[in-house]
């Protein structure tokens, strides 16, 4: 299996740098509670100081959502829709121990980091891509619908969508639940000095997994010198 952003991707939005992380052997039963806590109040202090809007990380989603046609205090990415959570609410809902983790630790770098189901894509692609308009999505709430043509996506080779407007939505058909024992976890920066912050956040999330479970991560920081990510199919067929 492979994991890529196209070449269209890449040329409109040269800030990027992306980072993938692929893992087995996870499963819901880890107690993350003290861990998530902690990258949490790195994440409260930082917003003590100022409200999430203003954090370089996030102006960067924002304007990278102004240039792809989107209101940016409609659609927000993933980091800034957590951080925004926790300074209303002074916490972040538990959902898996692998969601919570990567949640916590995506406030705390200000970064969004998506965690999917790996046995949920169907190969021998995985690609954040503008969508043909063809592609099904399926929302949380299980109701099905097509990314507009040109929409940026995370689509695998049977044309599902794994997430809407780039990083603003994750799909409900890949979400890590009580199934799952293989994952791939994707981080992504636009911001000055995303190049040093996306491998720090791979390493951070490397060690609680391997922490935490009896797993191996493999990770990768992808560049156009070296833009894909592999990682075994585990023979589960489609996603």
């Amino acid at each position: 299996m492979r994991f890529r952003h196209a070449d269209a991707v890449r040329s409109d939005h040269p800030g990027l740098t992306a980072g993938a992380l692929y893992a087995t052997g996870v499963d819901a039963s880890a107690d993350v509670g003290p861990r998530v806590a902690e990258y949490t109040a790195r994440a409260l202090e930082r917003l003590a100081a100022g409200s999430e809007s203003g954090f370089p990380e996030v102006l960067a989603w924002r304007r990278a959502f102004t240039r792809m046609g989107l209101r940016p205090t409609q659609y927000r990415c993933a980091s800034e829709s957590l951080l925004r959570r926790l300074r209303k609410e002074g916490s972040l809902p538990r959902i898996h121990p692998v969601v919570d983790l990567c949640n916590a630790i995506s406030a705390a770098y200000a970064v969004p980091v998506a965690a999917l189901d790996a046995d949920r894509i169907a190969g021998p692609l995985l690609e954040v891509r503008p969508a043909r308009g063809d592609e099904e999505y399926t929302a949380f709430g299980g109701g099905v619908e097509h990314p507009a043509p040109g929409e940026v996506i995370f689509a695998d080779s049977a044309g599902r969508s794994h997430a809407r407007r780039w990083t603003n939505r994750q799909s409900g058909h890949s979400a890590v639940g009580a199934e799952t024992r293989r994952i791939l976890v994707v981080a992504e920066a636009l911001h000055d000095g995303g190049g040093q912050t996306v491998p720090e956040l791979l390493k951070t999330v490397a060690e609680e997994l391997a922490a935490h479970w009896p797993a191996e991560p493999t990770t990768a920081v992808l560049s156009s010198a070296a833009p894909e990510f592999v990682w075994p199919d585990g023979g589960q067929g489609p996603g």
